[in-house]
Order: C-alpha cells, then sequence, then structure tokens
C-alpha cells in the first residue's frame, strides 16, 4: 500500500499520543504504537511493564493484538514513537510478519521527526512464518 502524506502523519501523531499513555516505571523506556489497517482502521497500543519482566508487552503487539480481536489481520502500516526513534524489539517484528512482510514500518522520535521507514521485510530478513509449518 503506498500511504500518503496525511496517513504518515495520522499515524505517527497517533504514536505520539500512544506513548503518553505507556507504563513503564521500571525502564523509563515509554513507547507508543499506531497501526493502520487495509480497512482503514487505526489502532494504537503503549508498552505496558510488570515488576516481573518477562510479562511485560511492547506497544507493538497491543495495537496488533487489538486489531486481530476486532477482526483486522490484513495491515497497511504501523508507526512506532519512542525518545530517540528506536526499532521494534526481535518480538515484535516476529509478530508483525505473522500479518505481512510487506506491511510499512515508521519509526520516530517522541517529537514526531520520522527516523527511517521501511517494511516488516526489511526488519525481519528470513523470517519464520506460517508457510514453514506446512510440510
Amino acid at each position: 500500500m503506498n500511504l500518503t502524506s496525511e496517513q504518515r502523519a495520522e499515524l505517527i501523531r497517533l504514536a505520539q499520543a500512544a506513548r503518553q499513555r505507556a507504563y513503564a516505571p521500571y525502564s523509563n523506556y515509554w513507547v507508543g504504537a499506531a497501526l493502520l489497517t487495509a480497512s482503514g482502521k487505526y489502532y494504537q497500543g503503549a508498552n505496558i511493564e510488570n515488576a516481573a519482566y518477562p510479562t511485560c508487552i511492547c506497544a507493538e503487539r497491543v495495537a496488533i493484538f487489538q486489531a486481530v480481536f476486532e477482526g483486522e489481520s490484513d495491515f497497511a502500516a504501523i508507526a512506532v514513537v519512542t525518545a530517540n526513534g528506536g526499532t521494534p524489539c526481535g518480538s515484535c517484528r516476529q509478530v508483525m510478519a505473522e500479518f505481512g512482510l510487506q506491511t510499512v514500518v515508521l519509526i520516530a522520535d517522541a517529537e514526531g521527526r520520522l527516523v527511517q521507514e521501511t517494511t516488516v521485510k526489511e526488519l525481519l530478513p528470513g523470517s519464520f512464518g506460517p508457510s514453514d509449518l506446512k510440510t
């Protein structure tokens, strides 16, 4: 999907707003995400930490899981906003790959400056997916 400049701006704006809702008392690394589905709906997510670190969840997965819960599984783009324009972790990359390697990934800093525009496939080359389970 070719994103318009308005869609890019809206994704980053929504991810910035979502970042304000993060619960990150341990790392102090607040992350917001906004997902655009092929049907045109937007979903937001923020990272949520826990004192037992393995039970934390990233912003990207919150947005994706919410969309999937509401019946969406065809994604056009996702924006991720962090203080320094950090990229999605490996777990998030794998979850994004499940729903489409061509999904556009916008990575922006806290001020909303686009740091990188890429795809899930570029973030996770050689990904493991549903076709790998077929025998």
